[in-house]
């Protein structure tokens, strides 16, 4: 479907999505430079289509594996924004108590069982996910969100073939941005398209231009209604590009192959710019209204800046909580 063939709350529903994801993580990318929080972030920016997508196709109290790159899974799953810069700054306020930081991000009123800084590790969570709802009875579905990389892992080929074995009700997402930290997938795999491995298990595998937001969400609604009717698994590839390195402190030199315009190319693709030319030239917005909801999601983002930096640390003794489950099962 192209733009013109949605209605105008879809598209704006998308495009505040997209926005605040992007703006998000430009601050988040500001607070890595200043110094003030730990470790390193992996950023979304150039991938906010297939969040954005995938979760438009989902119910409240579906399921989400995510990973390392995570940030942007939470932000389309409409998870606290104050809470979530919070947690990459290490405070109380955040969603883990500080405790998880950015790479290890969770929102679990929002279903997201956990970001994962294990390549694949969040694909044996999601399928486990989709082994409860379907032994439950209920009308759930899971979601696993991966890079290419983990497409290489045996996770990922042992959880799918269980899925597909006993149609779990889960939905596969690659993100394939080309690259994993330290390699081309191009050079460590034999085909161009990942999702042709979901004939090795005889389910369905789509690839899907993931810098378009309707592609994927047109993807992600028949996988995730083929998931909820019992039908089993799908593999959707999302091809799609991310402006930084892996993570913030990445210079990307392992990017041997690309040509001299390679990010330029890519970034002419940009997902957010893209749909909101569209949506003007399509007479489904004004650049007015666009402009107040852009300005009502900056102000957003900067009190939760805010509430993040003024936010206190955890006590020295929070150290020892939420550490093992205390008592019997």
């Amino acid at each position: 479907m192209k733009v013109k063939d949605y209605s105008k709350e879809q598209l704006m529903a998308f495009y505040e999505t997209m926005f605040k994801m992007r703006r998000f993580e430009e601050e988040t990318f500001e607070f890595y430079k200043k110094g003030m929080m730990a470790g390193l972030a992996h950023l979304y920016l150039g991938e906010e289509a297939v969040a954005t997508g995938v979760c438009a196709a989902l119910k409240d109290d579906d399921y989400i594996g995510s990973t390392h790159r995570g940030h942007g899974h939470l932000v389309a799953r409409g998870a606290d924004i104050d809470r979530m810069m919070a947690e990459i700054l290490g405070k109380e306020t955040g969603y883990s108590n500080g405790k998880g930081g950015s790479m290890h991000i969770m929102a679990m009123d929002k279903g997201i069982l956990g970001a994962n800084g294990i390549v694949g590790g969040e694909i044996p969570i999601a399928t486990g996910a989709a082994y409860t709802i379907k032994y439950k009875g209920t009308d759930q579905v899971a979601v696993s969100f991966m890079g290419d990389s983990a497409t290489n892992e045996g996770t990922f080929h042992e959880s799918i073939n269980m899925a597909a074995a006993w149609d779990l009700p889960c939905v596969y997402v690659i993100e394939n941005n080309l690259y994993g930290i330290s390699v081309d997938i191009r050079d460590v795999t034999n085909t161009p398209d990942l999702a042709v491995r979901a004939k090795a298990y005889d389910i369905p595998g789509v690839v899907v231009d993931g810098m378009d937001v309707t592609a994927v969400y047109e993807a992600a609604k028949k996988a995730v209604k083929r998931a909820r009717d019992g039908k089993g698994p799908t593999i959707i590839e999302c091809k799609t590009y991310r402006w930084q390195g892996h993570h913030v402190g990445d210079p990307a030199v392992y990017r041997q192959r690309r040509s001299k315009t390679e990010k330029e190319d890519w970034m002419a693709r940009c997902p957010v710019a893209n749909l909101r030319k569209e949506m003007i030239e399509a007479g489904k917005a004004e650049e007015a209204e666009i402009a107040a909801l852009e300005e009502r999601i900056e102000a957003e983002i900067q009190e939760a800046v805010k509430f993040a930096a003024d936010s206190p640390y955890p006590d020295a003794e929070e150290a020892y909580t939420d550490v093992f489950q205390q008592g019997t099962l």
